[in-house]
C-alpha cells in the first residue's frame, strides 16, 4: 500500500498549531505501519528529523507554498504531477488542501472554519482563497477527518456535507507537560515575572485569539482587585492587529504585560506549570491544545463557553463569555481563590487522561482506510 502525505508544514523550530498536530499523529501512524509505503510531499528540503523510519520517501515539489496563488500551483500542478507518478492509494492531506485534478482518493483533515464565521479576522487574499477552495476540497474529498464535534456538524452546517463522511480525531496532548516543584515555579517567576504570579495566554497573536477583549479584562481584573499579579502573553506579534495595538496601548496596567515571544517546547512547559492559571478566551476555536496542555501540568484553566472549547474543557475548566470583559475579569478574580483553583486542578487531571495522540493517530489511520476501501 502507497500513502501520499502533504508534509510541508513540517519545518524544523516552525512547528504550529497543524504542523504540530501533523508531526505528532504521523510519526506515530508511521512506525505503526512499516508495511506502507509513505511519500512524504515537502515544498522545500526536509529536516531529517520528520523522515520517521524507513518507509518514509521524501519528495520535493517546487514552489515553496505559502502564499495562495503559490499554494493553487502546488497543490493544483506539482502535487497532482506526483500523485500521477506515485499511484498512491490515497492522498492524505493534514492541513484540509487537495488537489482539486487529481483522481487519487484523498482525505482532507480540517480542523476548523474560522473564516467563515469570522472573515474580517483574515487577511483579505488568504480569504478569498479559503472561501473559494475549501468548500471544494470539502466536496473532493473522500472522506474528511476532523478534530472535534462542534467542528463536524460546522462542516456539515457551512458546506452540506454528508456527516457519514466525516470521522472526529481528537488532538492529543504533548507528554513532557507536567507538574514541576514549587521550587522550579520559583524560578521560572524569577525569570519572567519577577517573581510574581501570572496568568499566561499561549497562541498566534491572531484577531480570533481574543487579545483585545483579554487586555481590557485584564485591565479591569487589576482594578477591581488589587494584586501583584501579572499576564503573560506567549506567541509571536505574526498577526497583531490595529484593534489589539488600540487595547494594548489603552490599559492602565499595560506594564503588568509581559510579551515572551515564541518559547521552546521546555520552556513552555515550565511557564505553563508555572502560571497561576492559562486563560485562553479565543471566540473560535475547533479544538484547543493549550487547555489539554494546562490540565498535564495542573495548571487551571479559564476558556470560553463558546465553539470547541466546552467540548475539550469539559467541566474541568472556569468558563466565561469570550465577549464580555467583565465575565474574563470575574474569571481571573475567581481564580484567586485556592479552593476554585485545587478543584479545578483535580477536574483537569481526570480530564485530560481522555486525550492521547496515539488515539487520534489511530483514529486518523482508520479514517484513511475507510477511504481507501469506499
Amino acid at each position: 500500500m502507497k500513502i501520499a502525505v502533504n508534509t510541508r508544514l513540517l519545518l524544523k523550530d516552525k512547528l504550529e498549531g497543524i504542523g504540530w498536530v501533523a508531526y505528532e499523529t504521523l510519526r506515530r501512524m508511521v512506525k505503526s505501519h512499516p508495511e506502507v509505503e509513505f511519500y512524504f510531499l515537502f515544498d522545500r528540503q526536509p529536516d531529517p528529523m520528520f523522515l520517521f523510519a524507513d518507509n518514509v520517501k521524501p519528495v520535493v515539489l517546487f514552489p515553496q507554498a505559502r502564499h495562495p496563488f503559490l499554494y493553487i500551483w502546488w497543490f493544483e500542478f506539482s502535487v497532482k504531477k506526483a500523485l500521477k507518478r506515485i499511484r498512491p492509494d490515497l492522498f492524505f492531506s493534514p492541513d484540509g488542501y487537495l488537489s482539486l485534478r487529481s483522481d487519487v482518493k484523498q482525505v482532507a483533515q480540517f480542523h476548523d472554519l474560522n473564516f467563515e464565521h469570522f472573515p474580517n479576522d483574515v487577511p483579505k487574499i488568504h480569504r478569498w482563497h479559503y472561501k473559494k477552495y475549501f468548500p471544494k476540497f470539502a466536496k473532493k474529498a473522500q472522506r474528511i477527518v476532523t478534530v472535534s464535534q462542534f467542528s463536524k456538524q460546522d462542516i456539515v452546517d457551512c458546506y452540506g456535507i454528508d456527516p457519514e463522511k466525516i470521522d472526529v480525531a481528537y488532538n492529543g496532548v504533548n507528554e513532557r507537560f507536567a507538574p514541576i516543584s514549587e521550587e522550579e515555579k520559583e524560578a521560572v517567576r524569577a525569570k519572567y515575572s519577577e517573581g510574581n504570579p501570572y496568568f499566561m495566554f499561549v497562541g498566534s497573536l491572531h484577531p480570533r485569539k481574543n487579545l483585545a477583549r483579554l487586555f481590557t479584562a485584564f485591565d479591569l481584573f487589576k482594578s477591581q482587585t488589587p494584586s501583584n499579579v501579572k499576564l503573560l502573553i506567549v506567541g509571536e506579534k505574526r498577526w497583531w492587529s490595529e484593534p489589539i495595538e488600540l487595547a494594548y496601548s489603552s490599559m492602565r496596567f499595560k506594564e503588568e504585560v509581559v510579551f515572551v515571544g515564541r518559547l521552546c517546547a521546555d520552556d513552555l512547559h515550565k511557564v505553563t506549570a508555572a502560571a497561576l492559571a492559562s486563560v485562553y478566551v479565543s471566540y473560535f476555536e475547533g479544538f484547543g491544545i493549550p487547555i489539554l496542555e494546562a490540565f498535564r501540568c495542573e495548571t487551571p484553566v479559564i476558556t470560553s463557553n463558546v465553539t470547541a472549547m466546552p467540548e475539550v474543557a469539559a467541566d474541568a475548566a472556569l468558563l466565561v463569555d469570550p465577549f464580555s470583559e467583565a465575565s474574563i475579569a470575574e474569571g481571573m478574580t475567581e481564580m484567586l481563590d485556592e479552593n476554585v483553583r485545587e478543584n479545578l486542578i483535580e477536574k483537569g487531571r481526570e480530564r485530560v487522561k481522555d486525550f492521547s495522540w496515539d488515539k487520534a493517530a489511530d483514529d486518523i489511520w482508520n479514517c484513511l482506510m475507510k477511504a481507501i476501501k469506499e
